[in-house]
């Protein structure tokens, strides 16, 4: 089932992830509904409170970059076998440059900035059958995980620009939290009242 994605300034979009176990409500219902709804918007990520579920999960298909040619053989290789679900993540370290890259957010569409982020990341976290895993991601990849993990978090991707981009931002940021934006997926928007 497609589900509505939440935009800019509600108030879940805030929040930090509450941790989940394997007898969360419906959980693999959960998953699939996120997976249908993220591919429907054309996305690489979802986390859970962009479908207004504060809990530490999200899940990521970053197939789409592979497309790219830009990339080596090996990262693009990579991301298009990198779809994964990751409940509960810990970032254990970062490490390397920072690197800007224009990120761009199902819950602030049409905006897309450069964000600094550290290129390599040790992780921690559990796949959708709860099984323990332990990674370093790289690139990409290493990308699309930290602005998924943000979410959790409750930081968004506008968080880390500079004051004056936030300033330059706001009025389209306003537009987007009051539904004054057309967009090709279901989203549900915090300052319209029903």
């Amino acid at each position: 089932m497609i589900l509505p994605i939440v935009a800019y300034g509600d108030p879940v979009l805030r929040k930090t992830g509450v941790e989940i176990d394997k007898d969360y409500p419906n959980l693999s219902g959960l998953i699939e509904n996120m997976w249908e709804t993220m591919h429907n918007a054309n996305g690489v990520g979802l986390a859970a409170p962009q479908i207004g579920k504060a809990i530490r999960l999200f899940l990521v298909d970053a197939s789409p970059f592979a497309e790219s040619d830009e990339l080596e053989d090996e990262e693009r290789d990579f991301l298009k076998e990198f779809k994964k679900v990751f409940i509960n993540p810990k970032i254990i370290a970062e490490k390397g440059e920072e690197w800007a890259f224009s990120e761009g957010c199902l819950t602030i569409p049409n905006i897309n900035e450069d964000v600094l982020r550290k290129e390599i990341i040790d992780i921690e976290y559990f796949d959708e059958n709860f099984e323990a895993k332990r990674e370093t991601l790289g690139g990409l990849a290493a990308r699309i995980f930290q602005h998924e993990f943000d979410h959790i978090e409750g930081v968004l991707f506008t968080d880390k620009l500079s004051t004056l981009k936030k300033r330059l931002l706001k009025k389209k940021l306003d537009n987007i939290s009051k539904g004054n934006i057309d967009v090709d997926y279901r989203m549900k928007f915090p300052n319209i009242k029903r």
